[in-house]
C-alpha cells in the first residue's frame, strides 16, 4: 500500500471514530410536520463517483415530491454533481466538498461555514458511515435532521432494501413516518440524468454515424475500475459469442476516459469525455452490457435497458432497474446466460 493509500486510510478510520456517535437517534426534532414550511432541503453525499451520484437521484425526486415547495441544495464532493443535476430544476445549489480537503483548507472550512450560515429546514445523510455527511447534519441548523440511521431496533422489511439507490429512500420515509407523514409504500423512482430531448436527438445523431440506423444496437463497455475488470480473455470470448448470436445487429464498444479496450477496439467505438452526451448515445441503444461502473449507473440513468455484469461488487446493492434492466452475477452465471438476458430485452 502507497504512503498516500495509508494516510487516507488512517484519516478515514479517524473521521469515523470520531463521528460514529454523532446522531445515533434517526429523529432529533418530534412532532408533527406542516410539509408546506419545508422550503430550503440539504442532502448529504460527500463523494465525487459518478455511481454514487447517480444512485441519490431516486432520494432527491423523493424529497422533491413530497416537499413541492421546496429547493435542495446537494452536498458532494467533486465537479459530477453538477452535471448530473443539470436539468433538475428543484436543485438550487451544489456545495462541493475539496477532494483534497488537506491542501485546500481555506476552501474545506468555507463549506462548513456556509453549510451553518444556512437556514435549512431539514438536512439529509444519505450514506449512514459517511463522516463528512454525519457532520453536516450536526453542524447544520435545520429543525429536522436526519442522520441516514435508523433506531437499533427498527428493521425495514423490503426484498429490495439492500440497493443502495433505494434504502436511502425506505430510511428517509421511515424518518418522515416519525414527524406524521405517513409512509404511503408508492415505488422508488428510477434512477435519472433527466435527459432534455434534444440531448435525446443529439445523442441519435451521433450514434447514427457509428452505426447502421436501420438495425438493432448493441452497446459494450469493457472496462471498470480495479477487480471489476474483466480480461482481455473474458471478453474476446464473450464478444466472440455476441457476434455469432447477433450477426444482423449493431455491436459497438462505449470507450472509458482512459480510452482502452479489452477487446483491443475490434468493433466500432465512441468515445467522449462528456458524461451526458455518453449518456445521450446510451439512451438509443437497445440493450447496453458491462461491468459494474459509473457508465453501467450512467446507462440505467439514461433508461437504456441495462445489463450488469457482477464479480466482486454486491450485486443486491448495485444491480442496474428499471426498464428491462438485470444484474448478472459472473461467477455463477456464462456467456449462455448472458445471450439469454439479452435475448430478453431484444425480444420484448
Amino acid at each position: 500500500m502507497s504512503n498516500l493509500k495509508k494516510v487516507n486510510a488512517f484519516r478515514r478510520s479517524l473521521m469515523r471514530n470520531l463521528t460514529k456517535n454523532i446522531g445515533n437517534s434517526n429523529v432529533s426534532n418530534t412532532g408533527s410536520i406542516d410539509k408546506s414550511k419545508i422550503k430550503k432541503v440539504l442532502i448529504c453525499r460527500p463523494n465525487g463517483r459518478l455511481g454514487n451520484m447517480l444512485l441519490i437521484t431516486p432520494l432527491v425526486e423523493e424529497v422533491a415530491k413530497t416537499f413541492p415547495s421546496c429547493k435542495i441544495d446537494v452536498f458532494v464532493k467533486g465537479f459530477v454533481a453538477p452535471i448530473v443535476f443539470e436539468n433538475y430544476e428543484v436543485v438550487d445549489k451544489i456545495i462541493p466538498l475539496p477532494k483534497k480537503p488537506f491542501k485546500e483548507l481555506i476552501k474545506y472550512f468555507k463549506v462548513w461555514t456556509l453549510i451553518k450560515k444556512q437556514n435549512y429546514d431539514m438536512v439529509i445523510n444519505v450514506d449512514q458511515n459517511s463522516s463528512s455527511g454525519r457532520l453536516a447534519v450536526k453542524f447544520s441548523n435545520a429543525k429536522y435532521k436526519f442522520f441516514g440511521n435508523l433506531p437499533e431496533n427498527v428493521t425495514l422489511e423490503h426484498d429490495d432494501y439492500e440497493h443502495i439507490a433505494k434504502y436511502p429512500v425506505y430510511n428517509f420515509r421511515y424518518f418522515l413516518s416519525q414527524i406524521g407523514i405517513e409512509d404511503k409504500n408508492e415505488p422508488i423512482a428510477l434512477i435519472d440524468l433527466k435527459l432534455s430531448e434534444a440531448e435525446i436527438a443529439n445523442g441519435k445523431q451521433i450514434l447514427d454515424k457509428i452505426i447502421d440506423p436501420n438495425k438493432r444496437t448493441i452497446a459494450i463497455f469493457t472496462f471498470a475500475t480495479g477487480e471489476k475488470c474483466y480480461n482481455p480473455e473474458w471478453w474476446a470470448s464473450f464478444y466472440t459469442a455476441l457476434k455469432k448470436e447477433y450477426p444482423n445487429e449493431n455491436i459497438f464498444e462505449v470507450l472509458p476516459v482512459e480510452n482502452v479496450s479489452q477487446i483491443n477496439f475490434e468493433a466500432p467505438t465512441f468515445y467522449s469525455k462528456d458524461v451526458r452526451e455518453i449518456g445521450s448515445v446510451l439512451a438509443n441503444v437497445d440493450v447496453f452490457v458491462g461491468a459494474d461502473s459509473g457508465i453501467m449507473h450512467l446507462s440505467s440513468a439514461s433508461k437504456a435497458p441495462t445489463i450488469g455484469l457482477f464479480s466482486v461488487s454486491n450485486l443486491k446493492k448495485y444491480e442496474p432497474y428499471g426498464n428491462g434492466s438485470v444484474g448478472l452475477g459472473t461467477s455463477v452465471l456464462g456467456v449462455p446466460d448472458f445471450i439469454k438476458a439479452i435475448n430478453k430485452i431484444l425480444n420484448k
